[in-house]
């Protein structure tokens, strides 16, 4: 009963939303393409096939984790894993379930913006506690496994950022400039970027205008955003450069 509770709020929440849609107005072409770059992930290539191939074939695990419909291998057949096997599985795999409906409306000039906070991963799904446990726990080699993909493609997908900030990989810094430097196109690691500085509490960024501007009001940091533009491209990668020069430098 609960469950067909929600679902028939939900859908109540979803018409409203569709109505809504009639009066948004579409995004240039320009703009829905960053839009489905930024939403790209990274899939690492350790037993791709064989994990793509035993999510596939995933039944409802109610075991794991607090909700009831959870997309989940079995805790045998996770366990069986290697940790390169899981590194791949949780980061190509959202387990966790969740019925929401928050329509927006398109993103105008998405290109020429950079957001205070990243897309979600996985759309309706996200990390279990499991995942996010496995991360945590592994965390070293879990830099190890994204430093290594990062710098075979020079490339940092939407699940390797949210993980970069989830595990506070303040190391990666210097790889993350590296990256962004050779398009300068991802402006989400510009996000990365600033997110690390507000996560560590970085003096000389809490007192500047693009904190207070993207992150002082925590209910519209969501859609907040800075203008792309050569000035503040090069004020967050040389704040995030002393910053990063004042954890791991001295002395």
């Amino acid at each position: 009963m609960k469950r067909t509770l929600t679902l028939l709020i939900a859908g109540t929440v979803c018409v409203t939303c569709s109505a809504q849609t009639d009066e948004w107005k579409d995004a240039s072409k320009e703009s829905l393409a960053y839009h489905a770059y930024r939403e790209k992930i990274t899939r690492p290539p350790y037993e791709l096939e064989k994990i793509l191939g035993m999510i596939k074939k995933i039944s409802t695990d109610k075991t794991i984790g607090d909700d009831e419909d959870n997309s989940a291998l079995s805790p045998q057949s996770y366990s069986r894993l290697s940790l390169r096997e899981k590194f791949t599985y949780n980061m190509v795999h959202g387990e966790s379930y969740s019925q929401n409906c928050d329509a927006m409306p398109p993103i105008q000039d998405e290109q020429k913006k950079i957001f205070a906070q990243l897309p979600d991963v996985f759309g309706e799904y996200s990390w279990s506690t499991r995942q996010r446990d496995f991360f945590v726990g592994y965390q070293d080699s879990v830099v190890s496994l994204m430093t290594a993909s990062i710098e075979r493609t020079n490339r940092v997908g939407l699940n390797y950022k949210k993980v970069i900030v989830d595990l506070n990989a303040r190391e990666m810094i210097p790889l993350l400039i590296r990256t962004y430097n050779v398009e300068k196109k991802d402006h989400d690691i510009l996000t990365v970027l600033m997110l690390l500085m507000a996560k560590n509490s970085y003096g000389p960024f809490l007192s500047s205008v693009s904190y207070k501007k993207l992150y002082a009001d925590k209910e519209s940091s969501y859609t907040a955003y800075l203008a792309f533009n050569a000035a503040n491209e090069t004020l967050i990668l040389q704040r995030a450069t002393e910053f990063y020069n004042g954890l791991f430098k001295k002395g």
